[in-house]
């Protein structure tokens, strides 16, 4: 048999696995290797091969590379926490910058039970341990739960069409993963666990810089608004996949959706209300990365500001690009029209200052095909009782506003922050949320694959790295567009498009990663769904206008 690594091809006995069979790539690797794919599937370093396929490795310089690093993280964590402290609970919560938030249920997390976790992974890492794989029957799983109780969860036992179970264990830990993992626990060096809020952090490095972790950067305004909304599903005992899928099959999913909406409803509403307070407040500015459901909100805050007798008025930011030979490039050479010197920041200002201070302007609209702006008698001027709502990447930005009095102004950032977990170690990824909404819209409404879609979505995540992401805590209030139903709906369409990618293409990795996560998902039919909800953006059918 032969495997094609790169441009060499390299013959090979079967049940070689991926890291005896590239071990001298994997030794000269400028960053440390901790998985791979084999024929554009994830596998780990211990994968015996047993036919011929092409081999990528993966590092921790990229997204899919770090994924891995923090799922092994977890895992011995998971190692960790059970052996110090086995009759408590633990839940990995969210997600903050290069951290994840974790808490003990009914305990109040010390400095020194967060010491000895720190010793106690060190150790684990140290001894370089092997992590294996064994494949069990939903049987011999339950048992060895019901010998050992050494996991938490058991959606995979529930889940009918899991006839097999694929279990990680680590000397006498046993625990599963939803996603791939590091062959050996000697990768995982870099790390730290630390005292946070009511509970802890698990910290790591990023992709772009592997060998170090980042400075913390204390994101207060998102903590609490994740915080917020995990409270409340707990108090709603729905903060589990599992939990969804019984109110799915026990007829109680429609309640749990109004119970969703409504929560939404109120906090949009709260927001005007708070707006209204404010009666020098004269411009709104709304910023959040791809398939947040910016478009919706924005209809429904303007449903809510005209209860107040307020009118808001919309100004596209998109209107105001530079001429196309003054835009920027970037590192290839490219216009990179998601940086703030795309905008013609003078002339925005300068449009901005005059509307609030009662005086009429020309609006521009700018001609995407030729790359310049035109001006077609288009006027427009600010009266007492209204606002100007302002939607676009470079919104929390101040320099986007920079003539306009802080007073004046008032941020919202918006985001689809996921609070759902699969079971208490397995988290749903806000990304991979926001990445289905995606698939599902540009397929509804622009006519795009969902490999196109897997294809451009590295490069929106850059450009949300460097141009959203930095800004969030200026934003006056967060709002939360998750729900918690919502993968359930978008599964119906999500599903058939991931499959429509075939093994061959680059993006059959990461559309496999997909299925496997939205298969534990009972369907939940999409008429189920308010005509007014953010859902509606990608699913299609909504009251607004899009």
């Amino acid at each position: 048999m032969e495997a094609k690594y790169k441009d060499k091809k390299i013959e090979f006995k079967e049940e070689t696995t991926v890291g005896q069979l590239l071990e001298k790539e994997i030794k000269e690797s400028e960053h440390e290797v901790i998985a791979a794919t084999f024929n554009n599937e994830y596998v780990n370093l211990n994968y015996k091969i047993k036919e011929s396929g092409e081999i990528k490795l993966i590092d921790l310089s990229s997204k899919a590379g770090m994924r891995i690093y923090r799922n092994t993280l977890i895992y011995i964590l998971g190692m960790a926490f059970e052996k110090l402290f086995p009759d408590r609970k633990m839940t990995v919560n969210y997600q903050l910058t290069n951290s994840m938030f974790c808490d003990i249920d009914n305990t109040e997390v010390t400095e020194e039970m967060v010491q000895k976790l720190n010793e106690e992974m060190k150790r684990i890492v140290k001894e370089n341990l092997p992590i294996r794989q064994a494949i069990m029957t939903r049987e011999e799983a339950k048992k060895l739960y019901d010998q050992t109780n050494t996991f938490k969860g058991r959606l995979q036992f529930d889940f009918e069409e899991n006839k097999e179970i694929y279990m990680y264990y680590c000397e006498d830990y046993y625990n599963y993963c939803y996603g791939t993992i590091a062959n050996r626990t000697g990768i995982t060096k870099i790390f730290e666990v630390i005292k946070y809020s009511d509970g802890f952090l698990i910290r790591y490095p990023s992709s772009s810089a592997p060998e170090q972790i980042p400075k913390l950067i204390h994101t207060k305004k998102l903590a609490w608004a994740l915080d917020e909304y995990d409270d409340i599903h707990k108090i709603l005992n729905m903060n589990t996949v599992y939990k969804l899928n019984s109110a799915t099959e026990n007829g109680e999913i429609k309640d749990v959706i109004m119970l969703d909406e409504a929560l939404h409803e109120k906090k949009i509403a709260n927001i005007a209300d708070d707006i209204a307070k404010n009666r020098n407040i004269k411009m709104i500015l709304i910023a959040g990365p791809s398939s947040s459901g910016k478009t919706t909100f924005a209809q429904r805050l303007g449903l809510q500001l005209r209860i107040n007798r307020i009118k808001p008025v919309t100004i596209s930011v998109d209107n105001y690009f530079v001429e196309r030979e003054q835009t920027p490039r970037d590192e290839d050479g490219k216009y990179d029209f998601e940086n703030i010197g795309a905008i013609d920041l003078e002339l925005f200002n300068d449009h901005l200052t005059k509307l609030l201070n009662g005086e009429e302007i020309e609006m521009p609209e700018f001609d995407f095909h030729v790359g310049t702006k035109r001006y077609n008698g288009k006027k427009l001027k600010l009266e007492k009782d209204e606002v100007l709502v302002i939607e676009g990447i470079h919104c929390l930005n101040d320099k986007l506003t920079s003539s306009i009095p802080k007073d004046q102004k008032y941020k919202i950032y918006i985001s689809a922050l996921t609070v759902l977990n699969m079971d208490r170690y397995n988290r749903i990824s806000s990304t991979d949320t926001r990445l289905v909404r995606r698939i599902v819209r540009d397929y509804q409404f622009r006519g795009y694959s969902a490999k196109q879609t897997i294809a451009s979505w590295y490069m929106v995540n850059r450009g949300e790295e460097k141009n959203i992401f930095p800004y969030q805590e200026n934003a006056n209030v967060i709002f939360n567009t998750s729900l918690i139903y919502e993968l359930g709906v978008l599964k119906n369409i999500a599903m058939p498009l991931l499959e429509e990618i075939k093994p061959e293409d680059p993006e059959y990795a990461e559309a496999r990663r997909l299925i496997n996560m939205l298969k534990y998902f009972r369907e939940i039919p999409a008429e189920y769904v308010p005509a007014n909800s953010l859902i509606k953006e990608f699913v299609g059918g909504g009251n607004f206008k899009y």
